[in-house]
């Protein structure tokens, strides 16, 4: 049937949706470039809030896979966009098309829209608050997720304790990917998920990890002053994407909103001291100020694409991050060292 896709600059796109799927549904529109990996990106937990725009003109061609390789137990995208929704999905692996998938999990999407249009308008204009709705209204009452404290773990608050190594990792989950987890398991360490609250400072670990999250980094607050108490310490700390803006505000350094952030799996980024060029999975639409870093940390990676800050350093501490994914899923595998590094240093 008739859809719309409602932008609060009062633009309007006309698509079609599923009969399933009535009434208004609100986020931040963004857009991502990969050709493929939707499954991970759709349940990637840093989607939260957010109306996710493919640019890839066909989204949905090898189906859905199981849920052992999904990025998280759901879709956390608030709706998706597409040009076409492929219903012949073909693949050896694939258990239901996107649009059976996507009506299981009662996430909307809107097809047959311009997304090419779309993304030049948020290229230009940058994220911007809309809607998917079949009703059109003189008055909307747009959902911002960055006002919000999204934080993705906070309804599982328990602590979760995985391998049997010598070694204790405190891994913080603010919304972490499956696959980051996978790839810290796959070392001789014992690991000990907790929720971006909990205070982990009385407790033996010899490294620290901070995941990916949705959001703005300052509505997650409660893992800051653990974090500035771990900090006074020389244990080995990791963060990614979310991480790395929550330790930098934990050193002191602030953060701000990207104009239309980082999405996908092909964004260019340079590390600093090698001159060396990696290409990235990247979701983010926050990154940390560079001028505003404190007296003894420093920039390790940047954006080719706009200069932005995608990795930070302690000069003289095992402490570091980076904004993009190591871990990929989806996405190039380059970046994978970072983690032999981070246990290395444990």
């Amino acid at each position: 049937m008739k859809s719309f896709l409602v932008l609060k600059n009062g633009k309007t796109f006309e698509g079609y949706s599923p009969p399933w799927q009535k009434g208004i549904f609100y986020g931040e529109v963004v857009f991502t470039t990969g050709m493929t990996g939707y499954p991970e990106s759709l349940t990637d937990p840093s989607y939260t809030g957010q109306i996710l725009t493919f640019t890839y003109p066909l989204i949905g061609n090898y189906g859905v896979p199981p849920k052992e390789l999904w990025e998280s137990l759901k879709v956390h995208a608030r709706g998706v966009v597409v040009s076409e929704a492929c219903e012949m999905w073909s693949h050896h692996n694939g258990m239901k098309s996107l649009l059976e998938w996507l009506e299981e999990q009662k996430v909307p999407v809107i097809m047959g829209v311009d997304t090419r249009a779309i993304t030049k308008m948020l290229r230009s204009h940058g994220t911007m608050l809309g809607a998917i709705t079949n009703e059109i209204k003189k008055k909307y009452t747009f959902f911002d997720p960055n006002k919000e404290h999204l934080v993705s773990c906070a309804a599982r608050r328990e602590v979760s304790t995985y391998g049997k190594g010598k070694k204790v990792v405190i891994a913080i989950d603010c919304g972490m990917k499956e696959n980051i987890l996978r790839s810290l398991s796959s070392y001789p360490i014992t690991i000990r998920r907790v929720p971006y609250d909990y205070d982990f400072t009385k407790e033996h670990y010899d490294g620290i990890f901070i995941s990916n999250g949705p959001g703005n980094p300052v509505q997650c607050p409660e893992a800051i002053p653990h974090l500035r108490k771990a900090m006074k310490g020389n244990k080995p700390i990791f963060g990614i994407c979310l991480g790395t803006q929550l330790l930098a505000l934990a050193a002191g350094a602030k953060t701000f909103k990207l104009p239309f952030g980082h999405r996908g799996q092909n964004q260019p980024c340079i590390d600093l001291k090698t001159q060396q060029c990696y290409i990235t999975s990247q979701n983010h639409g926050y990154a940390v100020d560079d001028k505003s870093l404190p007296k003894g940390w420093e920039v390790t990676f940047k954006n080719l694409n706009d200069g932005s800050v995608e990795g930070i350093a302690h000069k003289t501490k095992p402490f570091f991050a980076v904004q993009f994914h190591p871990e990929a899923s989806p996405g190039p595998t380059d970046t994978r060292w970072l983690f032999d590094k981070f246990y290395k240093a444990l």
